[in-house]
């Protein structure tokens, strides 16, 4: 019986995976969370240094994406392959401390109806750069598709398997996040929200983020994404 599925999609993050586990390792103190990271299509060693450590972590699964075909493709690949309860992912790059992801299981466990709920972070302690990109775009989608949309892409995301099994049509791209946290709120789902603590990157580079170009393709991807959300929702 696994309660709780956490799925880490990693795509050229060899030197966090480690990391990764060792963190995991030292909050899981049950044997009823399961942890999956997707290789989703390395061109790295990641495949190697997950064949190399998986086994010495109990709660650890590997699932391999053999071509990258982008960030929601991952997620969802790992998610179809979770047993638990309760399901949801995480971002690799460390940038936000594994133990949020036991916070948002306690938070939705304590709840009335937790099939009924999705928990989400809100990321706190990010460059003012940052901050103010996110406040656009979370301004807009709101205003647009009239639902609260505030920081998209916080992590960790937690929910019941019943939401991701009703789910169709994922993207396979960032705009999985907004996707997501959209289709909670159209079907009613309780939205919470709880604070997480944003740090820098340990190792790596984000494989999106590189300066106000990518921004502004990200920006123009969501608001494409958005507008075909809203004509089919």
């Amino acid at each position: 019986m696994i309660k709780l599925s956490i799925i880490v999609p990693c795509y050229n993050e060899e030197e966090n995976i480690p990391l990764i586990l060792e963190k995991f390792d030292s909050v899981i103190k049950s044997n009823d969370i399961e942890i999956i990271l997707v290789n989703n299509g390395s061109t790295d060693n990641s495949e190697a240094a997950m064949s190399e450590l998986i086994a010495n972590y109990p709660f650890g699964r590997v699932i391999k994406v053999e071509v990258n075909q982008g960030y929601g493709f991952g997620i969802t690949s790992g998610l179809r392959a979770a047993k638990g309860e309760f399901i949801g992912y995480t971002h690799a790059d460390m940038q936000t401390d594994p133990a949020d992801v036991l916070e948002a299981l306690n938070i939705i466990e304590k709840q009335k109806n937790p099939k009924n709920c999705y928990i989400k972070g809100d990321r706190k302690g990010r460059p003012l750069i940052d901050q103010f990109f996110t406040m656009g775009m979370s301004v807009f989608e709101t205003i647009y598709l009239g639902k609260k949309l505030w920081d998209i892409n916080a992590q960790p995301n937690i929910f019941h398997r019943n939401f991701f099994e009703s789910l169709e049509n994922i993207p396979k791209d960032f705009s999985l996040d907004l996707y997501f946290l959209y289709t909670a709120q159209q079907q009613d789902l309780e939205v919470i929200r709880f604070d997480v603590v944003f740090t820098q990157r340990i190792h790596g580079e984000s494989s999106w983020n590189t300066g106000l170009a990518s921004k502004w393709k990200f920006i123009k991807r969501t608001v494409d994404f958005s507008i075909k959300l809203k004509k089919e929702l």
